[in-house]
């Protein structure tokens, strides 16, 4: 078994990983956009998304280290 983060994830911390890089990827999409095309308004609406990204993403990592903890006590509990 493969022991990745996205296999032993939860479904929280799979949605937080996907929602974090649809962000991501639209806050770059929409900022490239607006920079090809001049427009500054454009450019400036895609930096909140990719900040939101970007928080979507550190929560994910508190999320997995939060899971990490939990799993770990379980097995010293176990023993």
């Amino acid at each position: 078994m493969l022991n990745t983060p996205w296999d032993t994830g939860s479904d929280l911390y799979r949605r937080l990983v996907i929602t974090a890089l649809v962000l991501t990827g639209a806050g770059i999409l929409i900022a490239v956009l607006g920079a090809i095309t001049g427009s500054n308004a454009t450019v400036f609406t895609g930096i909140p998304v990719l900040v939101a990204g970007l928080v979507t993403h550190l929560a994910g990592m508190v999320v997995r280290a939060r899971d990490a903890r939990r799993r770990h006590q379980a097995r010293t509990q176990k023993k």
